[in-house]
């Protein structure tokens, strides 16, 4: 199979030889092949005998009959039988490590967060790229989960930011030097991706550091829901919630640890720190933890149109609130693999008791990945952890600290490249994948395969006898697409609410 021991960033591992392959028969790997699998891209490369092209597995092309079909260990066998690559996935660009299109696309995306003044509208975005309008926005929407006039968008705020931060010109300036038609649709846009009105953020980021901070919340903002999933951690040793409904937590802000009070009133979420901190970066987190930028309207919309209204009903702004940091999501989806959410909890919280530094009010940030990468693995065995467990911690945090996985890096790549990179980490197989890329990356279209709560709501959803397996769970989930991430949230939702 396919080392998943490998933790390079970007590259992809080569095809196993075939002695590495497991013995799989003609059935099961049709049967992948049916399931659209990219689990098994690379594990075998199917040949099509009618068109005379091999695939890999993931191939999005409709399916030919098993008496069609040909498996093979690698693409040279498939070029020896006579066949020749796919243009639709490329097998041989992946069978060495490449991908132009994924890099012509993540090229594009790079040029819009440089200039996105380059890119007046999506037209030019899209004659920039080389490709057709249908095929660019399906690529997107593949790599980064996004329409071409979302990233856009994002691409323009970031500019102004940066431009806000470091120049004295009128807002007017800034706005038409961001890529923004005028001040109004600016402003318009800034307030309700940031919470704060250019002119604020442009003061925040002036002061040399603060300890409050105040933003509006969208209309349709799903407080409820938000403040029970910050009240689920109230346990834990670096975040509770106090009887007033304050929520406390030790974070880092750049890579301080700070205690922060967050509570919600008058459609505002209101933050306060024990010690001053630069103002963009606690705004940033504020905003990042809430999901502020997640298109929960545009779900809604989807829904309704489904004739799933039901789903969404009561939570129609329903976001899905982030982890601290990516290390933590990490953590957290390592610990919570085949162990109960209560019991993987209780190791976190031995974790930060033990090795999390303290940043006040009696509690402790969550360790990063420096103080895990030293430790060797049985040395968690007291704590209960099991040996792969523990196995899977130390390594990660070895990954990390040692360089070989940059999560800046990761925070800016494609979800395509995130998948990739994460996969290849120990400890880390599809569901971790990604319930990171949802809690700690904010992509928008993931699915975690496997999860309980999100079989369980499908199974209400649409009254099925059982909780669908993972096949099925991927053929439920579609309609849902780009919104993936949004329905997995309100899936868990449905499961524990509905009757």
């Amino acid at each position: 199979m396919i080392d998943r021991n490998s933790s390079l960033l970007t590259a992809r591992p080569a095809s196993p030889p075939p002695s590495r392959r497991p013995r799989l028969s003609h059935a099961r790997m049709y049967e992948r092949l049916l399931a659209s699998d990219p689990a098994w891209d690379g594990v075998f490369f199917t040949g099509v005998l009618t068109t005379g092209i091999y695939c890999l597995p993931s191939c999005k092309a409709r399916k030919p009959k098993s008496e069609n079909v040909r498996f093979f260990a690698n693409v040279e066998d498939a070029r020896a039988a006579g066949l020749r690559p796919c243009r639709k996935c490329h097998p041989d660009d992946y069978a060495r490590g490449a991908d132009p299109v994924l890099e012509s696309i993540e090229t594009l995306v790079e040029e819009m967060r440089a200039d996105p003044a380059a890119f007046p509208d999506v037209r030019a975005v899209v004659r920039r790229s080389g490709f057709g309008s249908t095929r660019l926005f399906e690529l997107f929407r593949i790599h980064f989960h996004a329409t071409p006039a979302e990233l856009l968008l994002r691409a323009r705020i970031e500019a102004a930011k940066r431009l806000l931060a470091t120049d004295t010109a009128p807002l007017t300036e800034v706005a038409l030097s961001a890529g923004f038609e005028s001040l109004s649709v600016f402003h318009e846009q800034f307030r309700s991706r940031q919470g704060l009105t250019p002119g604020t953020w442009r003061g925040l980021a002036a002061a040399r550091s603060v300890r409050s901070l105040s933003i509006a919340l969208p209309h349709d903002f799903a407080l409820p829901e938000a403040r029970r999933a910050l009240a689920r951690d109230r346990d834990s040793a670096s975040e509770r919630t106090e009887p007033d409904g304050t929520f406390v937590a030790a974070i880092r802000i750049d890579g301080a640890p700070v205690v922060v009070r967050l509570r919600f009133a008058d459609a505002s979420a209101h933050v306060e720190t024990d010690s001053d901190v630069p103002g963009p970066s606690l705004h940033a987190w504020l905003v990042r933890l809430l999901g502020l930028e997640q298109d929960a309207a545009g779900f809604s919309r989807l829904a309704r149109r489904l004739g799933l209204q039901r789903l969404v009903a009561g939570r129609p702004g329903l976001r899905i609130l982030q982890t601290n940091t990516i290390f933590d999501g990490l953590l957290w989806s390592i610990l919570g693999q085949q162990i109960t959410v209560g019991f993987a909890a209780t190791l976190r919280r031995r974790l930060t008791e033990q090795f999390g530094p303290e940043a006040g009010a009696g509690l402790r940030c969550t360790p990063d990945a420096t103080a895990l990468a030293s430790l060797a693995p049985e040395s968690l065995a007291p704590l209960q952890f099991s040996a792969s467990k523990a196995a899977y911690v130390v390594g990660l945090a070895r990954e990390i600290a040692e360089g070989r996985l940059d999560l800046e890096r990761l925070a800016h790549s494609s979800a395509t490249r995130v998948e990739r990179t994460l996969r290849a980490v120990r400890g880390l197989g599809p569901w971790s994948v990604n319930y990171v890329m949802m809690r700690s990356l904010g992509f928008a279209d993931c699915t975690p395969l496997g999860d309980t709560g999100l079989t369980s709501g499908l199974q209400r959803l649409f009254l099925l006898e059982q909780r669908p397996d993972a096949d099925a769970t991927r053929r439920l989930v579609s309609p849902f697409s780009p919104y993936r991430s949004l329905a997995t949230a309100h899936l868990w939702l449905y499961e524990r609410t509905s009757s």
